[in-house]
């Protein structure tokens, strides 16, 4: 495979169809919280990221399809660390939307204004880049976070309106799950290294739900926190080097898929489209002072059936003749601490908030790799 050409598409979507789709979907599944904070402010930290793509894009298309006093006005905070996305940039026009470069690791802007809902999602996501900031890593997740609530908490305190806190946690709280716990629910409590080569990130995130409880209980506040488990879909961008992206970066290079490890471990995968409903029905309804799980329960699959999925379906779509091979990662600490299965209970979230995620692993794989089609180059930070 080395010598082929890039390969060809045989379809005949595009990125800009199942953006469209997708978008469609998520506000049509929120309908009511959309509705609801109709005339509010929204914050996102972080909206320059991956799950900014369709956290922002969703809430514009509410914003283009309903009157000035039901749109959802929309600032974006963001310190651009992995550059600017082009899709942002070509969003920049939209008047219902603020875009400001801050990093959420210093003092807030002295000027922010009034924000009756807020995001934050500002945080490295991906191993391979917060292995490299451990410590904004941690500043982001745990200074940053009480610079928001401490705001959040004036705010109330100035008789202004609070209507949610979103603050975005991690399955990776859960470490390595043990057997029993597998499925994993919310009131599970771990089995984390607080020293290893990703304890940055996972312990960062334990203590900004204990701040985010703390706050919700002491001072009677709307915060609550969402746990991902293994979001993937438009937006993660193909220089991101977690699984799906170095696999479409094989494939739309004519090359084999490479994958460092044996493939083993299990995970379950939600697509972007439902997760981000989930997340925006936690901001709104979620319980006070509650952590949510949100992803899909089935299928459990191993990194080796999702990268042969990854092939048969880029076959399928794109003419592609790859195949899987192994190799071992140079990163000596490359799976350390990793866990080795990971798949959630989601009853809490469809009990309490109504979420029900809908897209099959193949049907959400079919839409991300036609999207990554026309997104094959990203900056690499």
């Amino acid at each position: 495979m080395s010598n082929q050409t890039k390969i060809q598409p045989k379809t005949q979507l595009r990125a800009k169809d199942i953006i469209a789709e997708d978008l469609d979907y998520i506000c049509g599944n929120l309908t009511e919280e959309f509705g609801t904070m109709a005339g509010k402010n929204l914050l996102i930290t972080g909206g320059a990221g991956f799950l900014g793509y369709y956290f922002v894009q969703s809430v514009l298309h509410w914003n283009q399809k309903h009157e000035p006093d039901q749109q959802i006005p929309l600032t974006v905070y963001d310190n651009y660390s992995r550059g600017v996305p082009a899709w942002l940039t070509d969003l920049k026009d939209d008047p219902t939307l603020t875009l400001l470069k801050h990093d959420m690791t210093q003092p807030l802007p002295s000027d922010m204004g009034d924000f009756q809902y807020i995001i934050h999602a500002a945080s490295i996501a991906s191993p391979t880049f917060y292995r490299r900031d451990p410590i904004g890593t941690m500043d982001a997740n745990v200074n940053g976070l009480r610079n928001l609530l401490e705001y959040f908490k004036n705010q109330r305190d100035q008789g202004k309106e609070v209507g949610g806190f979103l603050f975005f946690s991690s399955s990776e709280i859960y470490g390595d799950p043990t057997p029993e716990n597998i499925p994993t629910p919310e009131d599970y409590r771990g089995n984390v290294s607080c020293t290893g080569p990703r304890a940055c990130y996972d312990e960062a995130k334990r203590y900004g739900e204990t701040l985010c409880v703390n706050f919700a209980q002491q001072y009677n506040l709307p915060i609550k926190s969402a746990r991902p488990f293994n979001n993937y879909g438009p937006g993660l961008k193909i220089t991101d080097r977690r699984l799906l992206p170095d696999f479409a970066r094989d494939i739309f290079s004519g090359r084999d898929i490479t994958m460092l490890s044996d493939g083993s471990p299990k995970r379950t995968f939600c697509y972007s489209a439902d997760s981000i409903t989930g997340y925006y029905k936690v901001l709104v309804k979620g319980h006070a002072g509650e952590a949510y799980n949100i992803g899909i329960e089935t299928p459990e699959i191993s990194v080796a059936e999702l990268a042969e999925k990854v092939v048969a379906i880029s076959k399928e779509l794109f003419g592609y003749e790859g195949k899987v091979v192994r190799k071992i990662s140079e990163d000596k600490d490359y799976l350390v601490d990793n866990p080795n299965r990971r798949c959630p209970v989601v009853e809490k979230a469809r009990t309490h908030l109504g979420y029900n995620p809908t897209i099959s692993i193949d049907e959400g794989l079919r839409r991300s790799l036609i999207w990554y089609q026309d997104n094959q180059e990203a900056e690499d930070a």
